[in-house]
């Protein structure tokens, strides 16, 4: 019995000091994991926070174990970093590597931004800070990019709609010259090649206005134009292709406001949408210009709708009725010497005039167009007695 007791009482001595030798290994390794990775956070300079917040690019400072230590608000904004955190792994693999060759890096990269979001393309610039901090710099190129995908597009598609009337030209010149000895063949030939130089005329035109438009600011020649006087203009315009078309133009609505404008472009404007209406209305069908005041927080603007009762658009082609050169019926379209290209202008013409266009329509019932623009100021006020009626059969 006392043997036994003396060997418990052994067992019981080195499995404490077994006990003891493991607490001592376990609190050694925790002091050293301590002293390699300090639970007390970088302190970063107030004043480098301040320069951070004044940049442009997207700017995040990143510590030493991968921590973002201050984001900017562009930065959060593209969703580079949430909390602590940096969302991109191709950014944070390259943070990596600059951090262990004390090499600044520049590289471009995409973000996804999910389902149905378009994908930035990002430009970036990683450089050591010292102190093992680092400073991230990100641009996003997509609006760049997207320039440049649409001046090759608007290159692209001009080459296109040129070489159509181009050709029909020289065609048309060819037939002529053929039918030489037939008086009839060559007047009637003769009067399609007329048609074919109008509508290249147009197109070169036109063209050269929404090139105009891009890289010129109207604002700078604007000045308070009464808007009567901007229908009346627009209205005389379209006033030959109304009559040929036999279309009744109904005009009603405020017309006692100031609209501070580039005069020529903001006819140009209008007279576009009327030149749309009649062109998409069936003969002998009405369209309507009504002029509404509206206020917006005490901001006055003046809304110019132009309605149809004619072929209607359908919702996929409202999505993309004020692109460049595209037609909801290019057969209609190029019977009446449509290029494309108005309903663009239009929409460039409201933008850099502080306004915006809208289309409502449905297949079968009509379109209605509305331009939107600030007024200026008031005239004085001069109540528009009813509706003005501009009836093709009467003026002809």
């Amino acid at each position: 019995m006392f043997l036994g007791a003396l060997c418990g009482l052994g067992v019981g001595l080195v499995l404490g000091v077994g006990v003891m030798l493991l607490w001592n290994r376990s609190e050694k390794r925790y002091n050293e994991v301590q002293q390699i990775s300090p639970t007390e956070p970088t302190l970063v300079d107030p004043q480098v926070i301040e320069v951070v917040n004044l940049l442009r690019s997207a700017a995040l400072l990143i510590g030493p174990h991968d921590e973002v230590l201050h984001s900017n608000p562009q930065a959060r904004s593209l969703g580079l970093c949430r909390g602590q955190r940096v969302m991109v792994p191709s950014v944070l693999e390259r943070i990596r590597e600059v951090r262990r060759s004390g090499e600044p890096a520049v590289f471009d990269t995409t973000l996804s931004r999910g389902v149905g979001a378009p994908t930035l393309h990002l430009n970036v610039r990683i450089g050591p800070m010292g102190d093992d901090t680092e400073l991230v710099l990100v641009d996003d190129r997509t609006p760049l990019l997207r320039v440049d995908e649409t001046r090759r597009d608007f290159v692209a598609n001009v080459s296109h709609e040129l070489k159509t009337p181009i050709g029909a030209v020289s065609l048309l010149a060819e037939a002529v010259e053929e039918a030489a000895d037939d008086p009839d063949e060559v007047r009637r030939f003769a009067g399609r090649l007329s048609q074919e130089s109008a509508r290249l005329s147009e197109l070169v035109s036109q063209i050269i206005d929404l090139s105009r438009l891009q890289s010129d600011d109207p604002m700078l020649r604007a000045e308070p134009v009464p808007l009567k006087e901007l229908l009346d203009e627009a209205l005389a315009r379209t006033q030959e292709l109304s009559q040929a078309r036999q279309i009744n133009l109904v005009r009603a609505g405020e017309e006692d406001r100031l609209v501070l404008c580039d005069r020529d472009q903001m006819v140009d404007a209008i007279a576009n949408l009327m030149t749309n209406a009649i062109v998409y209305s069936d003969t002998g069908a009405r369209v309507v210009v009504t002029t509404t005041i509206r206020d917006d927080a005490g901001d006055e603007f003046v809304e110019i709708s132009v309605a149809d009762n004619g072929i209607g658009i359908s919702p996929e082609n409202q999505q993309r009725i004020f692109e460049r050169f595209y037609r909801v019926d290019y057969g209609r379209s190029r019977e009446n010497g449509g290029t494309g290209l108005g309903l663009s202008i239009v929409k460039h013409i409201a933008a850099v005039h502080g306004g915006s266009v809208n289309v409502w329509s449905k297949l079968g019932q009509g379109s209605t167009f509305t331009l939107r623009l600030p007024v200026e100021g008031s005239q004085d006020r001069v109540p528009v007695a009813g509706a003005s009626r501009i009836d093709s059969e009467r003026q002809s």
